[in-house]
């Protein structure tokens, strides 16, 4: 018993030191395994519902139960919501974002399998957004699990958060080398040599594991017919500006719809509204329906007219422009079908959406391209660039891209293709956007960690914990011998002077009264009105720590009276942020 009792702590001393290096290693194996399980249990979830439908003639034009499902699969999510989690799910990636910078790397448990239920009412009744998110959320959740169970320290606990999203993409696309650089372009990470290793162990376990549970087959096959030809590059640079520009048509459509749905108040007028809206969409355009990688893999196999026959648009008449209408008509609503899904109480991401509207857009440029200029291109070239292009754009991880499109294809003779198109892509959305579709919302509160080491302090900073609420407070009529006797009682030289609805008026420090305070003849005729002044600024509760520091800045004050609509809370000094700050740059710089 004694050996063992001994085994056992020498083996806690050898993964705890030093610096809690050795048990990151373990615990980033162990997500990564759990996190290509839950993409594992996820995908098989989602395709089991859609065969049992499928049997009841889903996804067949002619039968519309197809057009009833995905309402039923968002009524199904809401009320697994509303009644089973009683707790918010929504956007996956976002919701990671904001637990590693406004909750220390907290995320709920319950995480770690409820999207993956509500996942698979959504997906597999036919809602039109992407399992990717809300598995990321899943792996980030786990990592989050197992970092705040072992008592980590902030960094390593958001490593681990890192390594469940690595793991989640590396799992559910095989893609090891996007996990990770997804992890370090989207949740942005910093790039040092204690994060990769860990993100790599992850992310290659979850493709070990994927591997094995769902076979060899890659996600889309492709398979290299010609060379890449240099002659080619200014299609690839049309096809770049294009794609550019659709991603900024989604990401603002998404967020527009999705604002729509937000005002209203009553989740089941929400879903009716937002299943009839999808419906309507799959009548006219059946790709809308479910995730879309299908009609995906028919363009790459040459089978686009496939895809137009199985649509009302089939039956006005085979012409070009018809057929390229219904086209363009995929790449411009599918950014509605997938935020009305999302913003009717479905839950899943915009990952599979941005995929397939680049798909799309790619082979309805090339077919553009080729009945008036005659390329020489093959049409799945540009559906499979059009695709990392869309990505670029919308998320703003050109790399991502480029490493996922040339994994999940097992197609890296497409690199140079890939890197001219999504460079291009993102260049152009950057131009009119300057946060990614899931950086803007917490980019204008500023809530969002970024690579700049000082900035991502101050987004990790709580300003409103140092906010000093006990000083002292003293009315206008209060004379100076009252004054005095509040400043023999007082730490601080500081007095906030407020009416009695806790308005400020004004401030005594003391240096402006320490010439007279001693003067006793002053005492009854001099009045705190006459010794306040007025604060050069004020700060709103509610205000960023942007803010915060810019006002100090621009006034040169040390301390600042904060308000709440109007209402006196306290004084905010500019050397207790410093000390904070430093305090948080220590925790989160290496060790």
């Amino acid at each position: 018993m004694f050996v063992n009792r001994k085994l056992k702590n020498s083996l806690v001393r050898f993964l705890v030191e030093p610096g809690q290096t050795r048990l990151v290693y373990l615990l980033s194996f162990v997500v990564g395994l759990l996190s290509a399980l839950a993409a594992a249990m996820l995908k098989n979830a989602i395709f089991f519902t859609n065969s049992l439908l499928s049997r009841g003639g889903a996804p067949e034009p002619q039968n519309h139960f197809y057009l009833i499902y995905p309402a039923a699969g968002m009524l199904l999510t809401v009320l697994f919501v509303k009644y089973v989690v009683k707790d918010n799910i929504g956007h996956g990636v976002s919701m990671v974002l904001y637990a590693i910078s406004r909750k220390k790397g907290k995320l709920r448990t319950h995480n770690t399998w409820t999207s993956i239920v509500a996942t698979t009412l959504t997906i597999g009744f036919g809602g039109s957004v992407g399992a990717e998110a809300p598995i990321v959320l899943t792996g980030s959740s786990i990592g989050s699990a197992l970092g705040n169970y072992f008592r980590l320290n902030y960094r390593n606990v958001t490593l681990l958060i890192g390594c469940g999203a690595a793991g989640a993409v590396a799992g559910i696309f095989k893609a090891p080398v996007a996990g990770i650089v997804f992890t370090l372009e989207v949740l942005l990470l910093d790039l040092t040599m204690s994060s990769i290793v860990p993100l790599m162990i992850s992310a290659v376990t979850a493709a070990t594991v994927a591997y094995f549970m769902m076979g060899e087959k890659v996600l889309l096959s492709f398979s290299v017919v010609e060379a890449f030809n240099i002659k080619n590059i200014p299609w690839y640079l049309v096809l770049g500006v294009i794609t550019g520009l659709v991603s900024v048509l989604f990401s603002k459509t998404s967020l527009y719809i999705e604002s729509l749905y937000s005002k209203i108040s009553n989740a089941f007028v929400r879903v009716f509204t937002g299943g009839m809206a999808v419906a309507l969409l799959i009548f006219f355009f059946p790709p809308f329906y479910s995730e879309g990688y299908d009609t995906i893999r028919e363009l790459l196999e040459g089978r686009s007219l496939s895809v137009f026959e199985n649509s009302p648009f089939s039956g006005i008449g085979g012409t070009f422009a018809v057929y390229l209408l219904f086209f363009i008509g995929l790449v411009l609503l599918k950014a509605v079908a997938s935020s009305s899904t999302i913003g009717a109480g479905g839950i899943g991401g915009i990952f599979a959406p941005t995929l397939f509207t680049g798909g799309v857009t790619g082979f309805a440029v090339y077919t553009i391209l080729n009945h008036f200029a005659g390329i020489e291109i093959a049409d799945n070239r540009f559906v499979l660039v059009g695709m990392a292009g869309a990505m670029a754009g919308v998320m703003h991880a050109p790399l991502t891209a480029i490493f996922l499109i040339a994994e999940i294809t097992g197609g890296y003779a497409l690199l140079i293709p890939l890197i001219i198109t999504s460079t291009i892509s993102f260049i152009t959305a950057r131009t009119f956007q300057s946060h990614s579709i899931y950086h803007i919302q917490l980019a204008e509160k500023g809530e969002l960690i970024t690579h700049d080491k000082d900035k991502a302090v101050l987004t990790l900073m709580n300003w409103k914990s140092e906010i000093e609420r006990d000083l002292i407070r003293v009315r206008a009529n209060n004379t100076l011998g009252e004054l005095v006797k509040v400043i023999s009682k007082s730490k601080r030289n500081i007095f906030p002077v407020v009416d009695q609805y806790n308005i400020l008026e004004g401030v005594v420090l003391l240096d402006d009264v320490r010439e007279i305070m001693f003067n006793s003849e002053l005492y009854n005729t001099v009045t705190v009105r006459e010794l306040m002044r007025i604060p050069p600024s004020y700060l709103d509760v509610r205000e960023s720590i942007e803010t915060v520091m810019d006002t100090f800045e621009k006034t040169g004050a040390w301390n600042l009276p904060v308000l709440d609509s109007g209402i006196y809370v306290g004084f905010i000094s500019k050397s207790r942020i410093y000390a904070r700050y430093r305090e948080l740059l220590l925790q989160f710089s290496e060790e």
